[in-house]
């Protein structure tokens, strides 16, 4: 009986063995001695992956941060300095002025002037924007000097006419720009103008004609109206490495224009350029605001330029804005945007007649070095071609 109980367990334990031998072989690999596993802090990252800190959870993929793409940077630009750019410019001034000044050369240089040509004379003048009194007195004392020489080379007659158009724009007019500091105060220069006349524009033009000059410039973006002038504003410094002072859109004018200053002082800068917002004439509310930025500036330093945008195309009207802004801040100098154009050049000896300021910056194109200091001579020359 033991034999049997013995032979039955064994018979059992070689079932159990065939089925234990049975599942090793369909399960290759299983009991099979591994190499001890690697720790994670071992193991170093697959190609393209981030590691996750301890304590840390991953993130699940749609969550993970896009990869940062690197900001390109800006090459600073060296502009050329501003003497004789009105020169470099000549050619296309006289693209847009030539047609006046061969007029005029033609009518001279006529056999004979009777008083049909000279009122032809006056006539092409006021149609060059110059103004009916200022073209009277030009037409009258070439009429007195041509009748006086009597003869009438075309040398003559350019010589004539070169000489009373530059008495009538005025060389001996200071047309020099206050930009450098006074100890360790900076210039300071306000731009005005209304909407539509390139004043902005004109602000990143004139920070190229300083650094140009060797001048360190600070820009305001005091114009927090409109949200896009303070970014065009900053394209323009960071071409040439000027500091930027801007605050979020519809902020007080007044305090960019106090910080711009300051920023200045602290940065002993050469000249701090404040663009101010572009303003109706018509708008009282604006225009005395435009008074309370030049006090603000006041607080900390000299305001040395009140500068005054105006589109040479608008002829008449741009008078009239001149003069409402002459009356609120005090202009000292013009500049001309767009006298390359359709412009009639008439319309410079007008505007300092009318307001006694001289002009002292002409925009003769769309190109960044396209401002320039005003030359009376150089000016007229061009008017008049070769």
């Amino acid at each position: 009986m033991d034999y049997v109980i013995l032979f039955s367990v064994l018979g059992v334990v070689a079932v159990v063995a065939l089925i234990i031998g049975a599942v090793a072989f369909l399960r290759p690999g299983r009991g099979a001695v591994r190499p001890p596993a690697e720790r994670p802090s071992e193991r170093p990252p697959a190609a393209g992956t981030t590691t996750v800190e301890e304590g840390e959870a991953a993130a699940p993929p749609a969550e993970r941060a896009p990869p940062v793409e690197a900001v390109p940077r800006v090459e600073i630009e060296v502009p050329p300095p501003s003497a004789g750019r009105l020169v470099r410019l000549r050619a296309r001034l006289a693209r847009s002025q030539n047609t006046f000044g061969r007029t005029l050369l033609g009518l001279l240089s006529r056999e004979t002037l009777d008083d049909e040509a000279w009122e032809e004379i006056e006539d092409t003048l006021i149609g060059a924007d110059i103004g009916v009194t200022v073209a009277r007195q030009i037409t009258e004392d070439l009429r007195t000097r041509v009748q006086v020489l009597g003869t009438r080379s075309p040398e003559e007659v350019r010589g004539l006419l070169k000489e009373e158009l530059i008495k009538q724009i005025g060389a001996d007019l200071d047309r020099s720009l206050r930009t450098e500091s006074h100890g360790n105060r900076p210039a300071v220069l306000m731009v005005v103008g209304v909407n539509g006349t390139g004043k902005t524009t004109t602000c990143g033009k004139l920070g190229r004609v300083l650094v140009g000059d060797g001048r360190s410039v600070v820009l305001g973006a005091a114009d927090t109206f409109r949200a896009a002038a303070a970014d065009q504003l900053e394209t323009w410094g960071a071409r040439v490495g000027a500091r930027v002072v801007r605050k979020e859109e519809g902020a007080d004018p007044a305090s960019v224009a106090f910080d711009a200053v300051k920023q200045g002082i602290d940065a002993r800068a050469d000249t701090v350029i404040v663009d101010t917002a572009g303003r109706l004439h018509t708008k009282v509310g604006l225009m005395d605001e435009l008074g309370k930025v030049k006090r603000v500036i006041e607080k900390q330093a000299t305001v040395d330029e009140v500068l005054l945008v105006l589109d040479a195309t608008t002829g008449q009207n741009g008078l009239q804005q001149a003069r409402v802004f002459a009356e609120v801040v005090n202009v000292t100098g013009i500049v001309l945007t767009k006298l390359d154009g359709t412009a009639k050049g008439g319309i410079v000896v007008q505007v300092q007649r009318e307001l006694g300021v001289p002009v002292k910056l002409v925009g003769l194109g769309e190109g960044p070095d396209d401002l320039a200091p005003f030359e009376p001579e150089a000016f007229v020359d061009a008017v008049l071609g070769d």
